[in-house]
C-alpha cells in the first residue's frame, strides 16, 4: 500500500516491533481500515506533514526510537486536533497512563494485548469522536465561522475582533467540540515557543474571548468551564 493510498478509516500505526505491527496491520486491513505503518519517530511528523488525507486515528507506541510517543502525541493534538490517537505501551505504571491521556491522547491500550481488542478499541474511539463532532460541526458552522487565513472570527458576519492567541484558542476548541481541554493543554496551544506561563493565563484569555463573543451574542455561552479541570467548545442546541 503507498503512503497516499489512505481511504475511510485510515490508520497510521506507529509501533518499532514489525510483529506487533504487521499482526495489527493484518487486523485492521482485515476490518476494512486502510492501515500504514512507521517504525521510527522521527518519521512520524514529516509523514503527516506530507499528507492531503490524513489519518482519521494514530495508533502510537510509547517507546519509540527517536521522537518518543508522548511528544509526538503532544504535537499531533496541537497541530492536527481533529486526529484520534490511541496510545500502545507495555509501561502500566499509571503516571504513564495518566501523562498520555493529559497530553491529548483519546484511549490507551497496554502490551500484550489482542489485536481483535485494538480493532474494537479503534472503532469504539472512532465512534465517540464522530458523534461528538458531527451534529456540532453544523451547529458550530451557523455560529461561528473561523478564517483561517485572515485569522479572523466571524460570529453572524460580525468580526469578534481577536488577538491571534484568542483565534487559537477558538479554533483549537471548535475543532473539538464537547471535549475538555486542560489549562496545560490550552498553553500549549496558544505558546508554540512552550514559554512558562501561569494557568490564570489563560483563564484571562478565556474571560477577553467570552466578552468578545457575549458582545454579539449576550445569552449564548458556547465557551463552557468545567469546574476544576478546563474549558470547552460547546455550542448550543
Amino acid at each position: 500500500m503507498s503512503p497516499t493510498d489512505l481511504a475511510t478509516d485510515s490508520v497510521l500505526i506507529v509501533e518499532d516491533e514489525p510483529k506487533i505491527a504487521r499482526l495489527v496491520a493484518d487486523y485492521l486491513a482485515g476490518s476494512d481500515f486502510a492501515p500504514h505503518h512507521l517504525d521510527h519517530g522521527d518519521a512520524v511528523l514529516p509523514w503527516l506533514e506530507e499528507r492531503e488525507t490524513l489519518p482519521e486515528l494514530v495508533l502510537l507506541d510509547l517507546m519509540l526510537p527517536g521522537t518518543d510517543g508522548l511528544t509526538l502525541c503532544r504535537e499531533i493534538r496541537q497541530r492536527w486536533p481533529q486526529v484520534a490517537i490511541i496510545m500502545l505501551t507495555a509501561r502500566v505504571e499509571e503516571v504513564d497512563r495518566l501523562l498520555g491521556l493529559e497530553l491529548g491522547a483519546d484511549d490507551y491500550i497496554c502490551k500484550p494485548f489482542s489485536p481483535r481488542e485494538v480493532v474494537a478499541r479503534a472503532r469504539a474511539v472512532l465512534r465517540r469522536s464522530r458523534a461528538a463532532t458531527a451534529p456540532d460541526a453544523a451547529a458550530s458552522e451557523a455560529l461561528l465561522s473561523l478564517d483561517d487565513e485572515g485569522w479572523r472570527a466571524l460570529a453572524d458576519g460580525h468580526d469578534l475582533a481577536l488577538t491571534a492567541v484568542e483565534f487559537q484558542l477558538l479554533r483549537v476548541m471548535m475543532h473539538s467540540p464537547g471535549r475538555i481541554f486542560s489549562r496545560e493543554q490550552l498553553m500549549d496551544h496558544m505558546y508554540r515557543d512552550h514559554r512558562i506561563v501561569s494557568e490564570r493565563t489563560v483563564d484571562s484569555h478565556i474571560k477577553k474571548l467570552r466578552k468578545k463573543i457575549a458582545e454579539v451574542w449576550p445569552e449564548r455561552e458556547i465557551i463552557r468551564s468545567v469546574y476544576g479541570v478546563g474549558y470547552k467548545y460547546q455550542p448550543e442546541e
